[in-house]
């Protein structure tokens, strides 16, 4: 297989190192430096209208955000080590959050009921499904025979690719309202074996010759999807009713879609090509791999039973979480595929038990939505607000409105969740910018609810199928927050720089 490679003169973002490069995996500094940050945090006076161990609290947040970024140890373990810390010292004066017990409670019991909350949100459990109808799709083979479909229609370049995962995602998104089931459930396990048949590799210098492109199209691509439909991401729904509650600003499905039309349209048409210059694949185009697809499929006959089987589960769990979200939750419909492929032999259970991936992102994710939700809890958020709000005297109101959509975009650096997000952050920020004399609240609202898909893109715990894809193996960590950051620009500087004459035209 004659395979053209070109090789363009590469950016500095994510650059491959030489193979023969080697680099100590734990570097002494990457372990200390979560600690000291914590630790001078720690140390610093709390700022005025905050409690002390709310302080304490966002100090350790810090230092677990700082050790996902630096990787001393998996994510998992930071995470533990994370939530282990606060529920320790919540037992101490010094740190006794009365925000994490409930009445009847000892102080301990309280902390390890806070710190396990995590196992029991439905969205982590939905990303651990994720990962096992991904590992059907191995197993049987059915993953590799899409994949060389799809090479074999649209492999000659590895651009077009990029846009079929996009065209994909945009076609699922007004019918399922979970991103993490239509991009991590549906989309992840088929891309997902699309570096193979280029020799891309996870966890290997390899994986920037196609694996790192098509995994950062696919995210960036659901988050722009995501806010696009109001029933493209479940958060969106109740983003509306709490405009309408706080704001008394009424949303229909049509005005969201309408008012975000321009700025979808024009990023689905720019991340394939703009990942493509900034984080290049190694492999530009290929004449000899379509005949080679095509060959392949040839000598893996026709379909199995297996394949068979779970082409109908994914097409179940499809057809669950387009048509049955008012009946059934998407995580209980993927618990009950993955049952199903156990009972029907897609998998084993032994298969389910080594996938040291999805494990550690479960124990990673979890102890993450814990940890942003204390961080909610003890009240630091409510002050974060608060404390912009009362800077926002003496600002004309076009300015304060840019200003606090800006503040409610980037705060989601502080959150592994968008509900969280929403819950915490939304009504406070339109009450806040009712207070500004002259505000088109209208127009303030759609533009805060339009953010919501679009800021997933910030962090590899942004949104749900973002530790899916941030554990496939093909976005190192420093990529992936490099890549989140400028994409989160980039983002919100074309959604505003759009919505802002689009919504006063069409409101």
């Amino acid at each position: 297989m004659a395979i053209i490679v070109t090789h363009d003169h590469l950016p500095p973002i994510g650059t491959p190192r030489p193979a023969v490069t080697v680099q100590p995996p734990h570097a002494w500094w990457k372990a200390l430096a979560p600690i000291v940050l914590a630790l001078v945090l720690a140390l610093i006076p709390p700022p005025g209208g905050l409690a002390p161990h709310a302080w304490y609290f966002f100090a350790i947040f810090a230092g677990v955000i700082l050790g996902l970024m630096l990787e001393p140890l998996p994510g998992g373990a930071i995470g533990l080590i994370g939530v282990t810390v606060v529920t320790v010292l919540s037992q101490f004066v010094l740190f006794a959050p009365a925000e994490l017990a409930k009445p009847g409670f000892k102080a301990y019991n309280a902390a390890l009921t806070w710190a396990l909350s995590g196992f029991a949100n439905t969205t982590v459990w939905l990303i651990f499904g994720a990962f096992m109808f991904a590992l059907g799709y191995e197993k049987t083979g059915l993953g590799k025979r899409i994949s060389l479909l799809l090479v074999k229609k649209m492999g000659r370049r590895t651009l077009t690719l990029g846009y079929a995962v996009a065209i994909a995602d945009t076609l699922l998104a007004p019918f399922t309202p979970s991103n993490t089931a239509r991009s991590g459930g549906t989309i992840y396990p088929v891309i997902r074996n699309l570096p193979a048949l280029y020799d891309s590799k996870p966890n290997d210098p390899s994986s920037r010759r196609i694996g790192s492109y098509i995994m950062w199209v696919a995210i960036a691509t659901t988050c722009v999807t995501s806010s696009m439909f109001l029933t493209g991401l479940a958060p969106n729904l109740l983003a509306i009713e709490m405009a309408n509650k706080t704001a008394h600003v009424s949303l229909t499905w049509t005005r969201w879609f309408v008012a975000f039309l321009p700025i979808g349209i024009l990023l689905l048409a720019l991340i394939p090509l703009v990942t493509y210059w900034l984080y290049p694949p190694e492999v530009k185009s290929g004449d000899a791999v379509p005949k080679w697809a095509g060959e392949e499929l040839a000598k893996l006959g026709g379909l199995t039973n297996r394949e068979i089987t779970l082409g109908v589960l994914v097409l179940l769990a499809l057809g669950m979480w387009i048509f049955g979200g008012d009946y059934i939750n998407a995580t209980t419909v993927a618990l009950v595929v993955i049952s199903l492929m156990l009972v029907f032999g897609v998998v084993s259970w032994d298969d389910i038990v080594k996938n040291s991936a999805a494990w550690n992102t479960l124990a990673w994710f979890a102890t993450l939505v814990a940890l942003a939700d204390g961080l909610n809890r003890v009240g630091f958020v409510k002050w974060f607000a608060d404390t912009i709000g009362a800077q926002m005297g003496g600002f004309s109101p076009f300015t304060a409105m840019i200003l606090l959509v800006l503040v409610f975009y980037f705060t989601h650096y502080l959150f592994a969740s968008i509900t969280a997000h929403v819950t915490a952050m939304l009504p406070v920020m339109l009450a806040v910018g009712m207070t500004v004399p002259g505000i088109n609240v209208p127009e303030f609202a759609l533009l805060l609810c339009l953010t919501l898909g679009i800021m997933g893109v910030l962090t590899p715990f942004a949104t749900g199928p973002s530790p899916v894809y941030y554990g496939s193996g093909y976005l190192p960590s420093r990529d992936y927050w490099r890549l989140g950051a400028i994409f989160g620009v980039l983002f919100i500087a074309v959604m505003l720089i759009i919505a802002v004459p689009w919504l006063a035209l069409i409101l």
